[in-house]
């Protein structure tokens, strides 16, 4: 029995991984931003079904709730607003998407090659958290660096996109 809702649980992790990769992978080739947006919201529910199958429920109605409720609404009310280009615009076109592509795959080389070397023969135990405080003793004082360097990233673009939807 426990044996079945462990394959169970792998192959939900696996469903929800390729749904992610390939929605993540077409959100960041489509030149509709809609489609952007919409794509960005299958991979945030992604996340809080894996947040679900590491029985952290919590964790998984924040995700729903704060990043699909809040931060794509916001994106779609700013694309909006702003009246920016939705559909496709052939004029934003650089032509570099094979160079973007070496250099993606080379940096995804370096990248497990870094972690292999760092974590070479090491078993990554899954810490399970029950409550609630629990969670949030985990963010704001293991992970405080991670969640602070998060935040940053996320103003940072913010900056960037009123930077880039403002007309001069």
């Amino acid at each position: 029995m426990v044996h079945d809702l462990n394959v169970a649980q792998q192959i939900s992790f696996g469903v929800l991984a390729a749904a992610m990769c390939l929605s993540a992978l077409r959100m960041a080739t489509t030149k509709n931003l809609v489609h952007a947006a919409l794509y960005l919201v299958v991979v945030l529910a992604g996340a809080a079904g894996i947040y679900i199958l590491l029985a952290a429920e919590f964790v998984a109605v924040t995700q729903v709730l704060v990043y699909i409720g809040a931060i794509v609404v916001l994106m779609l009310f700013g694309l909006f607003l702003t009246r920016a280009p939705i559909g496709k615009a052939q004029d934003l076109d650089n032509d570099q998407r094979w160079l973007a592509a070496v250099v993606c795959v080379f940096l995804f080389g370096v990248l497990i090659a870094v972690l292999q070397r760092a974590f070479k023969g090491q078993h990554v135990a899954v810490r399970t958290i029950g409550r609630t405080a629990d969670i949030g003793t985990a963010i704001f004082k293991d992970y405080v660096i991670p969640f602070e360097v998060a935040s940053v990233l996320l103003l940072a673009a913010l900056v960037g996109a009123v930077v880039i939807a403002r007309r001069d």
